[in-house]
């Protein structure tokens, strides 16, 4: 398959999460306080991209994240709402390359980049079924 007839640099996709108690730092065992927790900010960051993604490619095939550099700039308190953006940057054989950034309600709180790999469902799910 030929991933820039699907996937192109320039498309965009954003989306808004609040965050929970289940986000926060403190929950998860990231930190000590009840703000959102940075695997969770990459985990919202990675959820766009992968629908970015997602909603260009044909049948059979879906994308998996393989790297992420991020850095988390400002913390965010429960009850916030985040808004996270996705774009594309640039196609590389069977790569997807994003610059992701996220915002709470009063400023950047997250910015970095994200490689995604595009396969074949059904490939890959063959050979993650073969370690079992």
């Amino acid at each position: 398959m030929d991933l820039s007839a699907h996937v192109s640099p320039g498309l965009i996709r954003e989306e808004t999460f609040t965050v929970e108690d289940q986000h926060t730092a403190y929950h998860i065992g990231s930190g000590d306080e009840r703000v959102l927790g940075t695997p969770w900010m990459i985990s919202f960051m990675e959820r766009v991209a992968n629908r970015l993604v997602a909603g260009h490619l044909p049948d059979g095939y879906m994308s998996v994240g393989v790297h992420v550099d991020v850095e988390h700039l400002a913390a965010t308190p429960v009850k916030a709402r985040v808004r996270i953006r996705a774009e594309v940057l640039e196609v590389v054989k069977n790569r997807v390359h994003l610059s992701i950034e996220a915002w709470d309600e009063q400023e950047k709180i997250g910015e970095g980049s994200h490689w995604r790999s595009v396969v074949e469902k059904d490939r890959f799910m063959k050979r993650v079924l073969s370690k079992q």
